[in-house]
């Protein structure tokens, strides 16, 4: 798991929405992005997870108090993020170095 921060410069539109939230039973996390936006251009991918907002542990916010959060930040918001590693791609399958059918 990789965490990492972003800031991003204000004023909102931050150009993502938020899903989950402590009244889910779901980590929030980045449900969409904007494309050009803001946090698109921070780095900020679908399916991150949102561990702080300004600073403040963001794993015990519901789902509101997360948004209400996000817009009193003003001219910078800073967020805490992790994301999960990529999916490793399936080896290649390499042969044995035999042709198929070697006989007459």
């Amino acid at each position: 798991m990789d965490s990492f921060k972003v800031v991003l410069e204000g004023p909102a539109p931050w150009g993502f929405r938020l899903q989950g939230g402590k009244d889910f039973n779901v980590p929030l996390s980045i449900s969409r992005l904007t494309p050009g936006g803001k946090a698109a251009q921070a780095g900020v991918v679908v399916g991150d997870w949102v561990l702080s907002i300004d600073g403040e542990n963001a794993g015990s916010l519901t789902h509101i108090e997360a948004q209400n959060k996000i817009r009193a930040c003003g001219e910078r918001l800073r967020l805490g993020l992790s994301r999960a590693q990529p999916a490793q791609s399936k080896p290649q399958k390499v042969g044995s170095g035999r042709a198929p059918g070697g006989g007459r």
